[in-house]
């Protein structure tokens, strides 16, 4: 794989890049390529969360489930896609949410870069997809990988807010020590959830979360 990952992530995570399982996640993905399969995102933004959110800057983590399968759309961030991309359903309803709950009109911009370099880890629990084929790499070893990275973060970090949209998301929630994290929940943006994602207010919340600990707000406005 051509990838990269950032020095801190490296060290952090240094004992699952050594085991049998991340050698043969990593042995998997080779054969897809060698055998004509498409992946997404490009090897190089596969850890691109990693790569805009060092381990000392992460204050909030939004978790998703699997990188967009879609041809332009996966960039290595949880709901985001390129610039030239139009925003997928979900993340059209979480601009919805924030503008309903900050009174920020939502320039509709879809990369959320910017976010990333604030300090929200934009996490998928699966980094890779087939062309075409939604979960096509769930059963890789990907979801042990973050399990960890998750768990590294509630382990070494404190006062990180976790927003965990969804039954997926919210399955994760035991890998976090809530006595040192907060965690908000809510349903998934996605439309198929019939909008019960409207009024969650996890924006202001985290903000104000953010700023009980001492900690900047994120500036949401894109």
């Amino acid at each position: 794989m051509d990838v990269k990952i950032e020095e801190s992530w490296k060290e952090a995570l240094k004992d699952e890049f050594e085991k049998p399982y991340f050698e043969n996640l990593v042995r998997y993905l080779h054969e897809e390529k060698s055998a004509g399969q498409t992946i997404y995102p490009p090897g190089r933004q596969i850890f691109k969360a990693f790569e805009l959110t060092p381990v000392d800057k992460v204050k909030i983590v939004i978790l998703g489930q699997d990188p967009y399968h879609g041809a332009g759309q996966a960039m290595g961030l949880s709901f985001s896609v390129p610039d030239n991309m139009p925003a997928p359903p979900s993340l059209k309803n979480i601009f919805r949410e924030i503008h309903d709950d900050l009174g920020i009109t939502m320039s509709g911009r879809p990369n959320l870069e910017n976010w990333a370099r604030q300090g929200v880890l934009l996490l998928n629990a699966i980094l890779t997809v087939r062309a075409g084929q939604a979960a096509s790499h769930s059963r890789i070893g990907w979801t042990e990988f973050t399990d960890a990275v998750i768990k590294y973060i509630s382990d070494h970090l404190d006062g990180v807010v976790f927003l965990l949209w969804g039954n997926f998301a919210r399955s994760k929630k035991s890998l976090i020590d809530t006595s040192r994290h907060h965690v908000l929940e809510a349903a998934h943006p996605s439309p198929l959830a019939g909008g019960a994602f409207f009024g969650c207010r996890h924006f202001s919340k985290a903000n104000a979360i953010l700023e009980e600990e001492g900690k900047s707000p994120v500036d949401w406005q894109l």
